[in-house]
């Protein structure tokens, strides 16, 4: 009995000690992620990967957006033609579900990040046509606050996407590209007259 009890008392120290360890790293993990350093902020989004590893097993930890969309050959060709983050009349692009003002879309020191710390993003949307012998016609869409939304096209045939296939998919690359097809909710975002989405209701669906 006395090396039962002795067991059980030890259990409960190991689960004390898990739960203590798992708040601590949760701690660390916001105070990186509110640190304004580049480094910190990636250093933060890595811990906290690793973190949901675990209740996602036995599939990928993390799988490029791009590749759930559109699969990994397209994936790899929205990647390798995407448009190069620029300032236009001040503003850089911006996810406008984070970034609804001009404050938070100025230049910062790089083409990464705006001046408030925001990654530069593209919103894409895709029209396969290649099984009918067209191209596969991309539409990287961005957005600037009080600027409203640019567009740039992209066409890739058969071909071009065999030859693009193999671009690397990582997490960290700029600009951001975020499909339109899985974007939950993309048709009922809220914007301003002049910044009414010209894709809305316009995308179709995909369900990866």
């Amino acid at each position: 009995m006395a090396r039962f009890g002795h067991r059980g008392a030890a259990s409960v120290e190991h689960v004390g000690l898990v739960l203590l360890v798992a708040l601590l790293a949760l701690a660390a993990i916001a105070s990186v992620v509110a640190s304004p350093l580049e480094g910190g902020r990636e250093l933060g989004g890595a811990i906290a990967r690793k973190l949901r590893c675990a209740p996602r097993l036995p599939g990928p930890c993390w799988r490029d957006p791009l590749t759930e969309a559109y699969g990994r050959p397209l994936g790899g060709a929205v990647r390798a033609l995407a448009p190069s983050p620029a300032a236009h009349a001040g503003l850089m692009p911006v996810d406008f579900r984070y970034c609804r003002s001009a404050s938070c879309a100025a230049p910062g020191p790089s083409e990464r990040l705006t001046a408030s710390n925001r990654r530069t993003t593209a919103f894409v949307s895709v029209d396969d046509r290649r099984t009918a012998g067209g191209d596969a016609v991309i539409t990287y869409w961005l957005y600037r606050p009080t600027l409203g939304w640019d567009r740039t096209v992209r066409r890739a045939s058969s071909a071009d996407v065999a030859a693009l296939a193999d671009t690397p998919l990582l997490e960290t690359q700029d600009p951001k590209l975020v499909p339109l097809e899985t974007l939950a909710g993309r048709n009922h975002f809220d914007f301003p007259p002049g910044e009414e989405p010209p894709w809305r209701w316009r995308v179709q669906p995909v369900y990866p």
